[in-house]
């Protein structure tokens, strides 16, 4: 089981327990705020990539990490601005909602530095991306926005399905009609093994209780104690925990775009006040 709630004893300095391995990248850092964790970028109207995160995996390969099914957690968040919504192009630039990406939850880390294998990606967790970001993994579902969301690329059917997805998508470039870009959208959710659900509803700079219920045969997502995503066949790999604030953003389409980079942002921050996970005994 795995708690905390960022408190410390009063006039003793507010640190972070030792469980956590603090990354904190350009300008980006971490501080303990009212018994909340704080990720916090100042302005950056560069656009210079700044990172400020926690995880319980830095010192760990891969195979060791600690998360596997069935267990519940359950996160405490809000943001200091509203979430992106609507139309990427108008939003693109704004500096009145969360830039960059951020989230909570459980990943492989598929870009290992230590001298593990890269893997493609596996993920079972809450995930924002504010334009110019579109990762399109779901058709009919914006490729930005406050997401709950289940990333299992790591399958057979994801290998099988990388030659069709790779002739769909060249065929939607050449053609350019909507029943070729649905096609090539289908198969790029094939390949991702994604399922979301956009949480356009809730309003991120809110305090809000998110929940996940992780067992091998489905995962569950709650805001609230609200249903809002039942994923069916979540990854089942061991997954470690994190949660971050970046300035990052990734595009990834039907069409084959493909590119990555970072933004410019005001001073923003992503706060956690607790963090609750416990194993539980399958259903």
């Amino acid at each position: 089981m795995l708690f905390d709630d960022f408190t410390h004893k009063e006039g003793e300095p507010a640190q972070l327990a030792t469980r956590w391995t603090q990354t904190c990248l350009g300008t980006g850092s971490l501080h303990v705020v009212d018994s909340a964790l704080r990720m916090y970028l100042p302005a950056n109207p560069q656009g210079s990539y700044a990172d400020a995160q926690i995880d319980d995996y830095g010192t760990l390969a891969r195979a060791n990490f600690p998360w596997r099914p069935p267990l519940s957690m359950t996160v405490r968040a809000r943001s200091s601005h509203p979430a992106a919504l609507g139309n990427s192009a108008t939003q693109a630039n704004s500096q009145a909602v969360l830039r960059g990406t951020a989230g909570f939850g459980f990943w492989n880390y598929p870009f290992s530095v230590r001298g593990d294998v890269l893997m493609l990606p596996e993920a079972v967790w809450f995930f924002y991306a504010a334009p110019p970001s579109n990762m399109a993994l779901v058709p009919g579902i914006p490729g930005w926005g406050w997401k709950a969301q289940v990333v299992h690329a790591m399958r057979k059917e994801s290998l099988l399905a990388t030659l069709p997805t790779a002739f769909a998508i060249g065929r939607e470039r050449i053609s350019r009609r909507p029943e070729h870009a649905n096609s090539a959208a289908r198969w790029l959710q094939r390949v991702s093994g994604a399922q979301e659900a956009l949480l356009d509803t809730i309003t991120l700079s809110d305090w809000h209780t998110y929940q996940l219920e992780w067992l091998s045969t489905v995962a569950t997502f709650r805001v609230d104690g609200k249903i809002v995503l039942t994923a069916p066949h979540p990854p089942t790999r061991a997954l470690g925990f994190v949660a971050w604030l970046d300035n990052q953003y990734a595009i990834a389409t039907p069409r084959g775009t493909l590119r990555f980079g970072t933004t410019s942002t005001d001073a923003q921050w992503f706060e956690i006040d607790a963090i609750h996970i416990k194993r539980t005994e399958p259903h």
